[in-house]
């Protein structure tokens, strides 16, 4: 990125900012509300054109309205506000996942895992699809970052297969390549709203739904209340894909027999990848199990204590993950941030000025209206967590507003749209990029297919999710 570029992009959120500033402050709200709010708006904006690191920015955005008291007047006070969000457990069950996927890959177990899948299903394409689907699907609960679970770690493995079939990038794709990278990156968007600990936004918009409505959801009522969406779209994904966007070779007879040969590269199962598929299995079943006996993110402190004790991980390790600690501050700030708009009113005042435009309406046709709106709305998004956090607060308490309304299901249905909306765009989440970038899916082809993909997932989502979560009420 050029130097005027970058200038260009931090001025900006910065004239924006204070352009709004300047604004008169509208009826309903006093004046803290609204610079805090302007300050808000330019970080969000500058999360989403990233002129520096995005923990910089909410860094910046914090110590910003804490020098200038807006969240509190009084020093000491307002310090204390600053620094809430480190102290936030759920943002620290996100830094003890990034520490899991470490394990994963420093060990190798995720690659074997995905290794072992193609070679068992990989004789047929649909069955490639299938194994693609499924390797991600068994990292996901361990792997906060869909970019590490399907771009750092699938990616790599998957890339190596077109060409086995003399399928690269442009006139041969549509042989078998289109197909594979266009599974993949499908089946990453709906694991990513499987499980809590899927994508990191997951977390922030718990806490998020936490502070807006007071509703608070453990990991193993997350799964269930997704479970019939999430097994129906991973059960039918790969045989879509495979009739909508259809690969011209329908066998991988050499499939099987790479994925061995790569294995054997490997070598045998070590006693570090045993350890920590145990360790993994340990956090699980606590997740599921034990929340009534341990909080979950001490349960990720405990099994990150066993991998430096078990010499699966060492400190050195935690403290070079520059990702893990980079997205704590990120986090931690942007908690804060959210945090300071409905602690001063302005979350309360949009939701209340949204809902006078539903009266009238039933309330479950107001929360089916309210999730589209949030998942169409991501189009003008290159980051989920920007998206989350500038948007899912006001919808939230919108629909909070409106008399009737399933507070908790619609909560749930907002926080399990985050995974599966990234398939609308090339930019709408982490792995996108790659998937685009690797040239097997054009242009034309990843916007069309992110469109009926988009539609399909959100039809799943309303269709199944609405019925199913009004009558479990997880």
């Amino acid at each position: 990125m050029s130097i005027k570029s970058t200038i260009v992009k931090a001025a900006i959120p910065v004239v924006l900012g204070a352009l709004l500033a300047v604004l008169p402050v509208p009826q309903g709200l006093s004046h803290n509300a609204w610079y805090f709010f302007a300050i808000f708006a330019a970080v969000i904006v500058g999360l989403i054109l990233e002129p520096i690191p995005a923990a910089g920015i909410g860094f910046i955005g914090v110590f910003l309205a804490t020098v200038l008291g807006l969240a509190d007047p009084k020093p000491g006070d307002s310090i204390k506000w600053a620094l809430s969000g480190f102290s936030n457990t759920t943002v620290w069950l996100i830094f003890g996942a990034f520490m899991f996927a470490m394990g994963y890959e420093k060990t190798g177990l995720g690659k074997r895992v995905a290794l072992i899948l193609v070679k068992t299903l990989g004789k047929h394409t649909l069955g490639l699809g299938y194994a693609i689907t499924f390797a991600d699907l068994l990292l996901a609960p361990f792997t906060p970052s869909n970019s590490a679970r399907s771009a750092g770690t699938i990616f790599p493995i998957i890339r190596s297969l077109p060409p086995l079939y003399g399928s690269f990038p442009g006139e041969s794709a549509r042989k078998i390549g289109a197909y594979i990278m266009w599974t993949a990156f499908a089946a990453t968007c709906v694991t990513s709203s499987m499980f809590i600990t899927s994508l990191a936004p997951n977390l922030l918009a718990l806490e998020l739904v936490n502070k807006t409505a007071k509703v608070s959801v453990t990991w193993s009522e997350w799964a269930v209340g997704f479970l019939p969406i999430g097994v129906s779209l991973i059960l039918v994904l790969p045989f879509l894909v495979y009739n909508i966007y259809p690969p011209e070779i329908k066998s991988s007879q050499e499939v099987p027999a790479w994925a061995a040969q790569e294995l054997d590269k490997m070598g045998k199962f070590t006693p570090k990848e045993f350890m920590m598929a145990l360790l993994a299995i340990l956090a699980l079943s606590l997740w599921i199990f034990g929340g009534s006996i341990v909080d979950a993110t001490a349960v990720a402190g405990v099994v990150i204590s066993l991998m430096l004790i078990m010499g699966v991980v060492t400190w050195g390790d935690i403290l070079g993950n520059k990702q893990a600690w980079n997205v704590l501050v990120w986090f931690a700030t942007l908690v804060v941030l959210a945090d300071g708009l409905n602690k001063l009113g302005f979350v309360t005042w949009f939701a209340n000025g949204t809902a006078n435009l539903l009266t009238g309406m039933p309330p479950v046709i107001v929360m089916v209206i309210l999730v589209a709106i949030f998942f169409v709305v991501h189009y003008m998004f290159a980051s989920l967590t920007a998206h989350t956090t500038a948007i899912l607060p006001v919808i939230l308490a919108a629909g909070c507003s409106v008399p009737g309304l399933p507070i908790r299901a619609f909560a749930l249905l907002l926080c399990y749209s985050l995974g599966v909306m990234g398939v609308i765009t090339p930019y709408a989440t982490g792995p996108a990029p790659v998937y685009f970038g690797s040239g097997y899916v054009s242009r034309r082809d990843f916007w069309i297919l992110g469109l009926i993909f988009g539609a399909i997932f959100l039809i799943a989502l309303l269709g199944i999710g609405v019925p199913y979560l009004m009558t479990i009420k997880p």
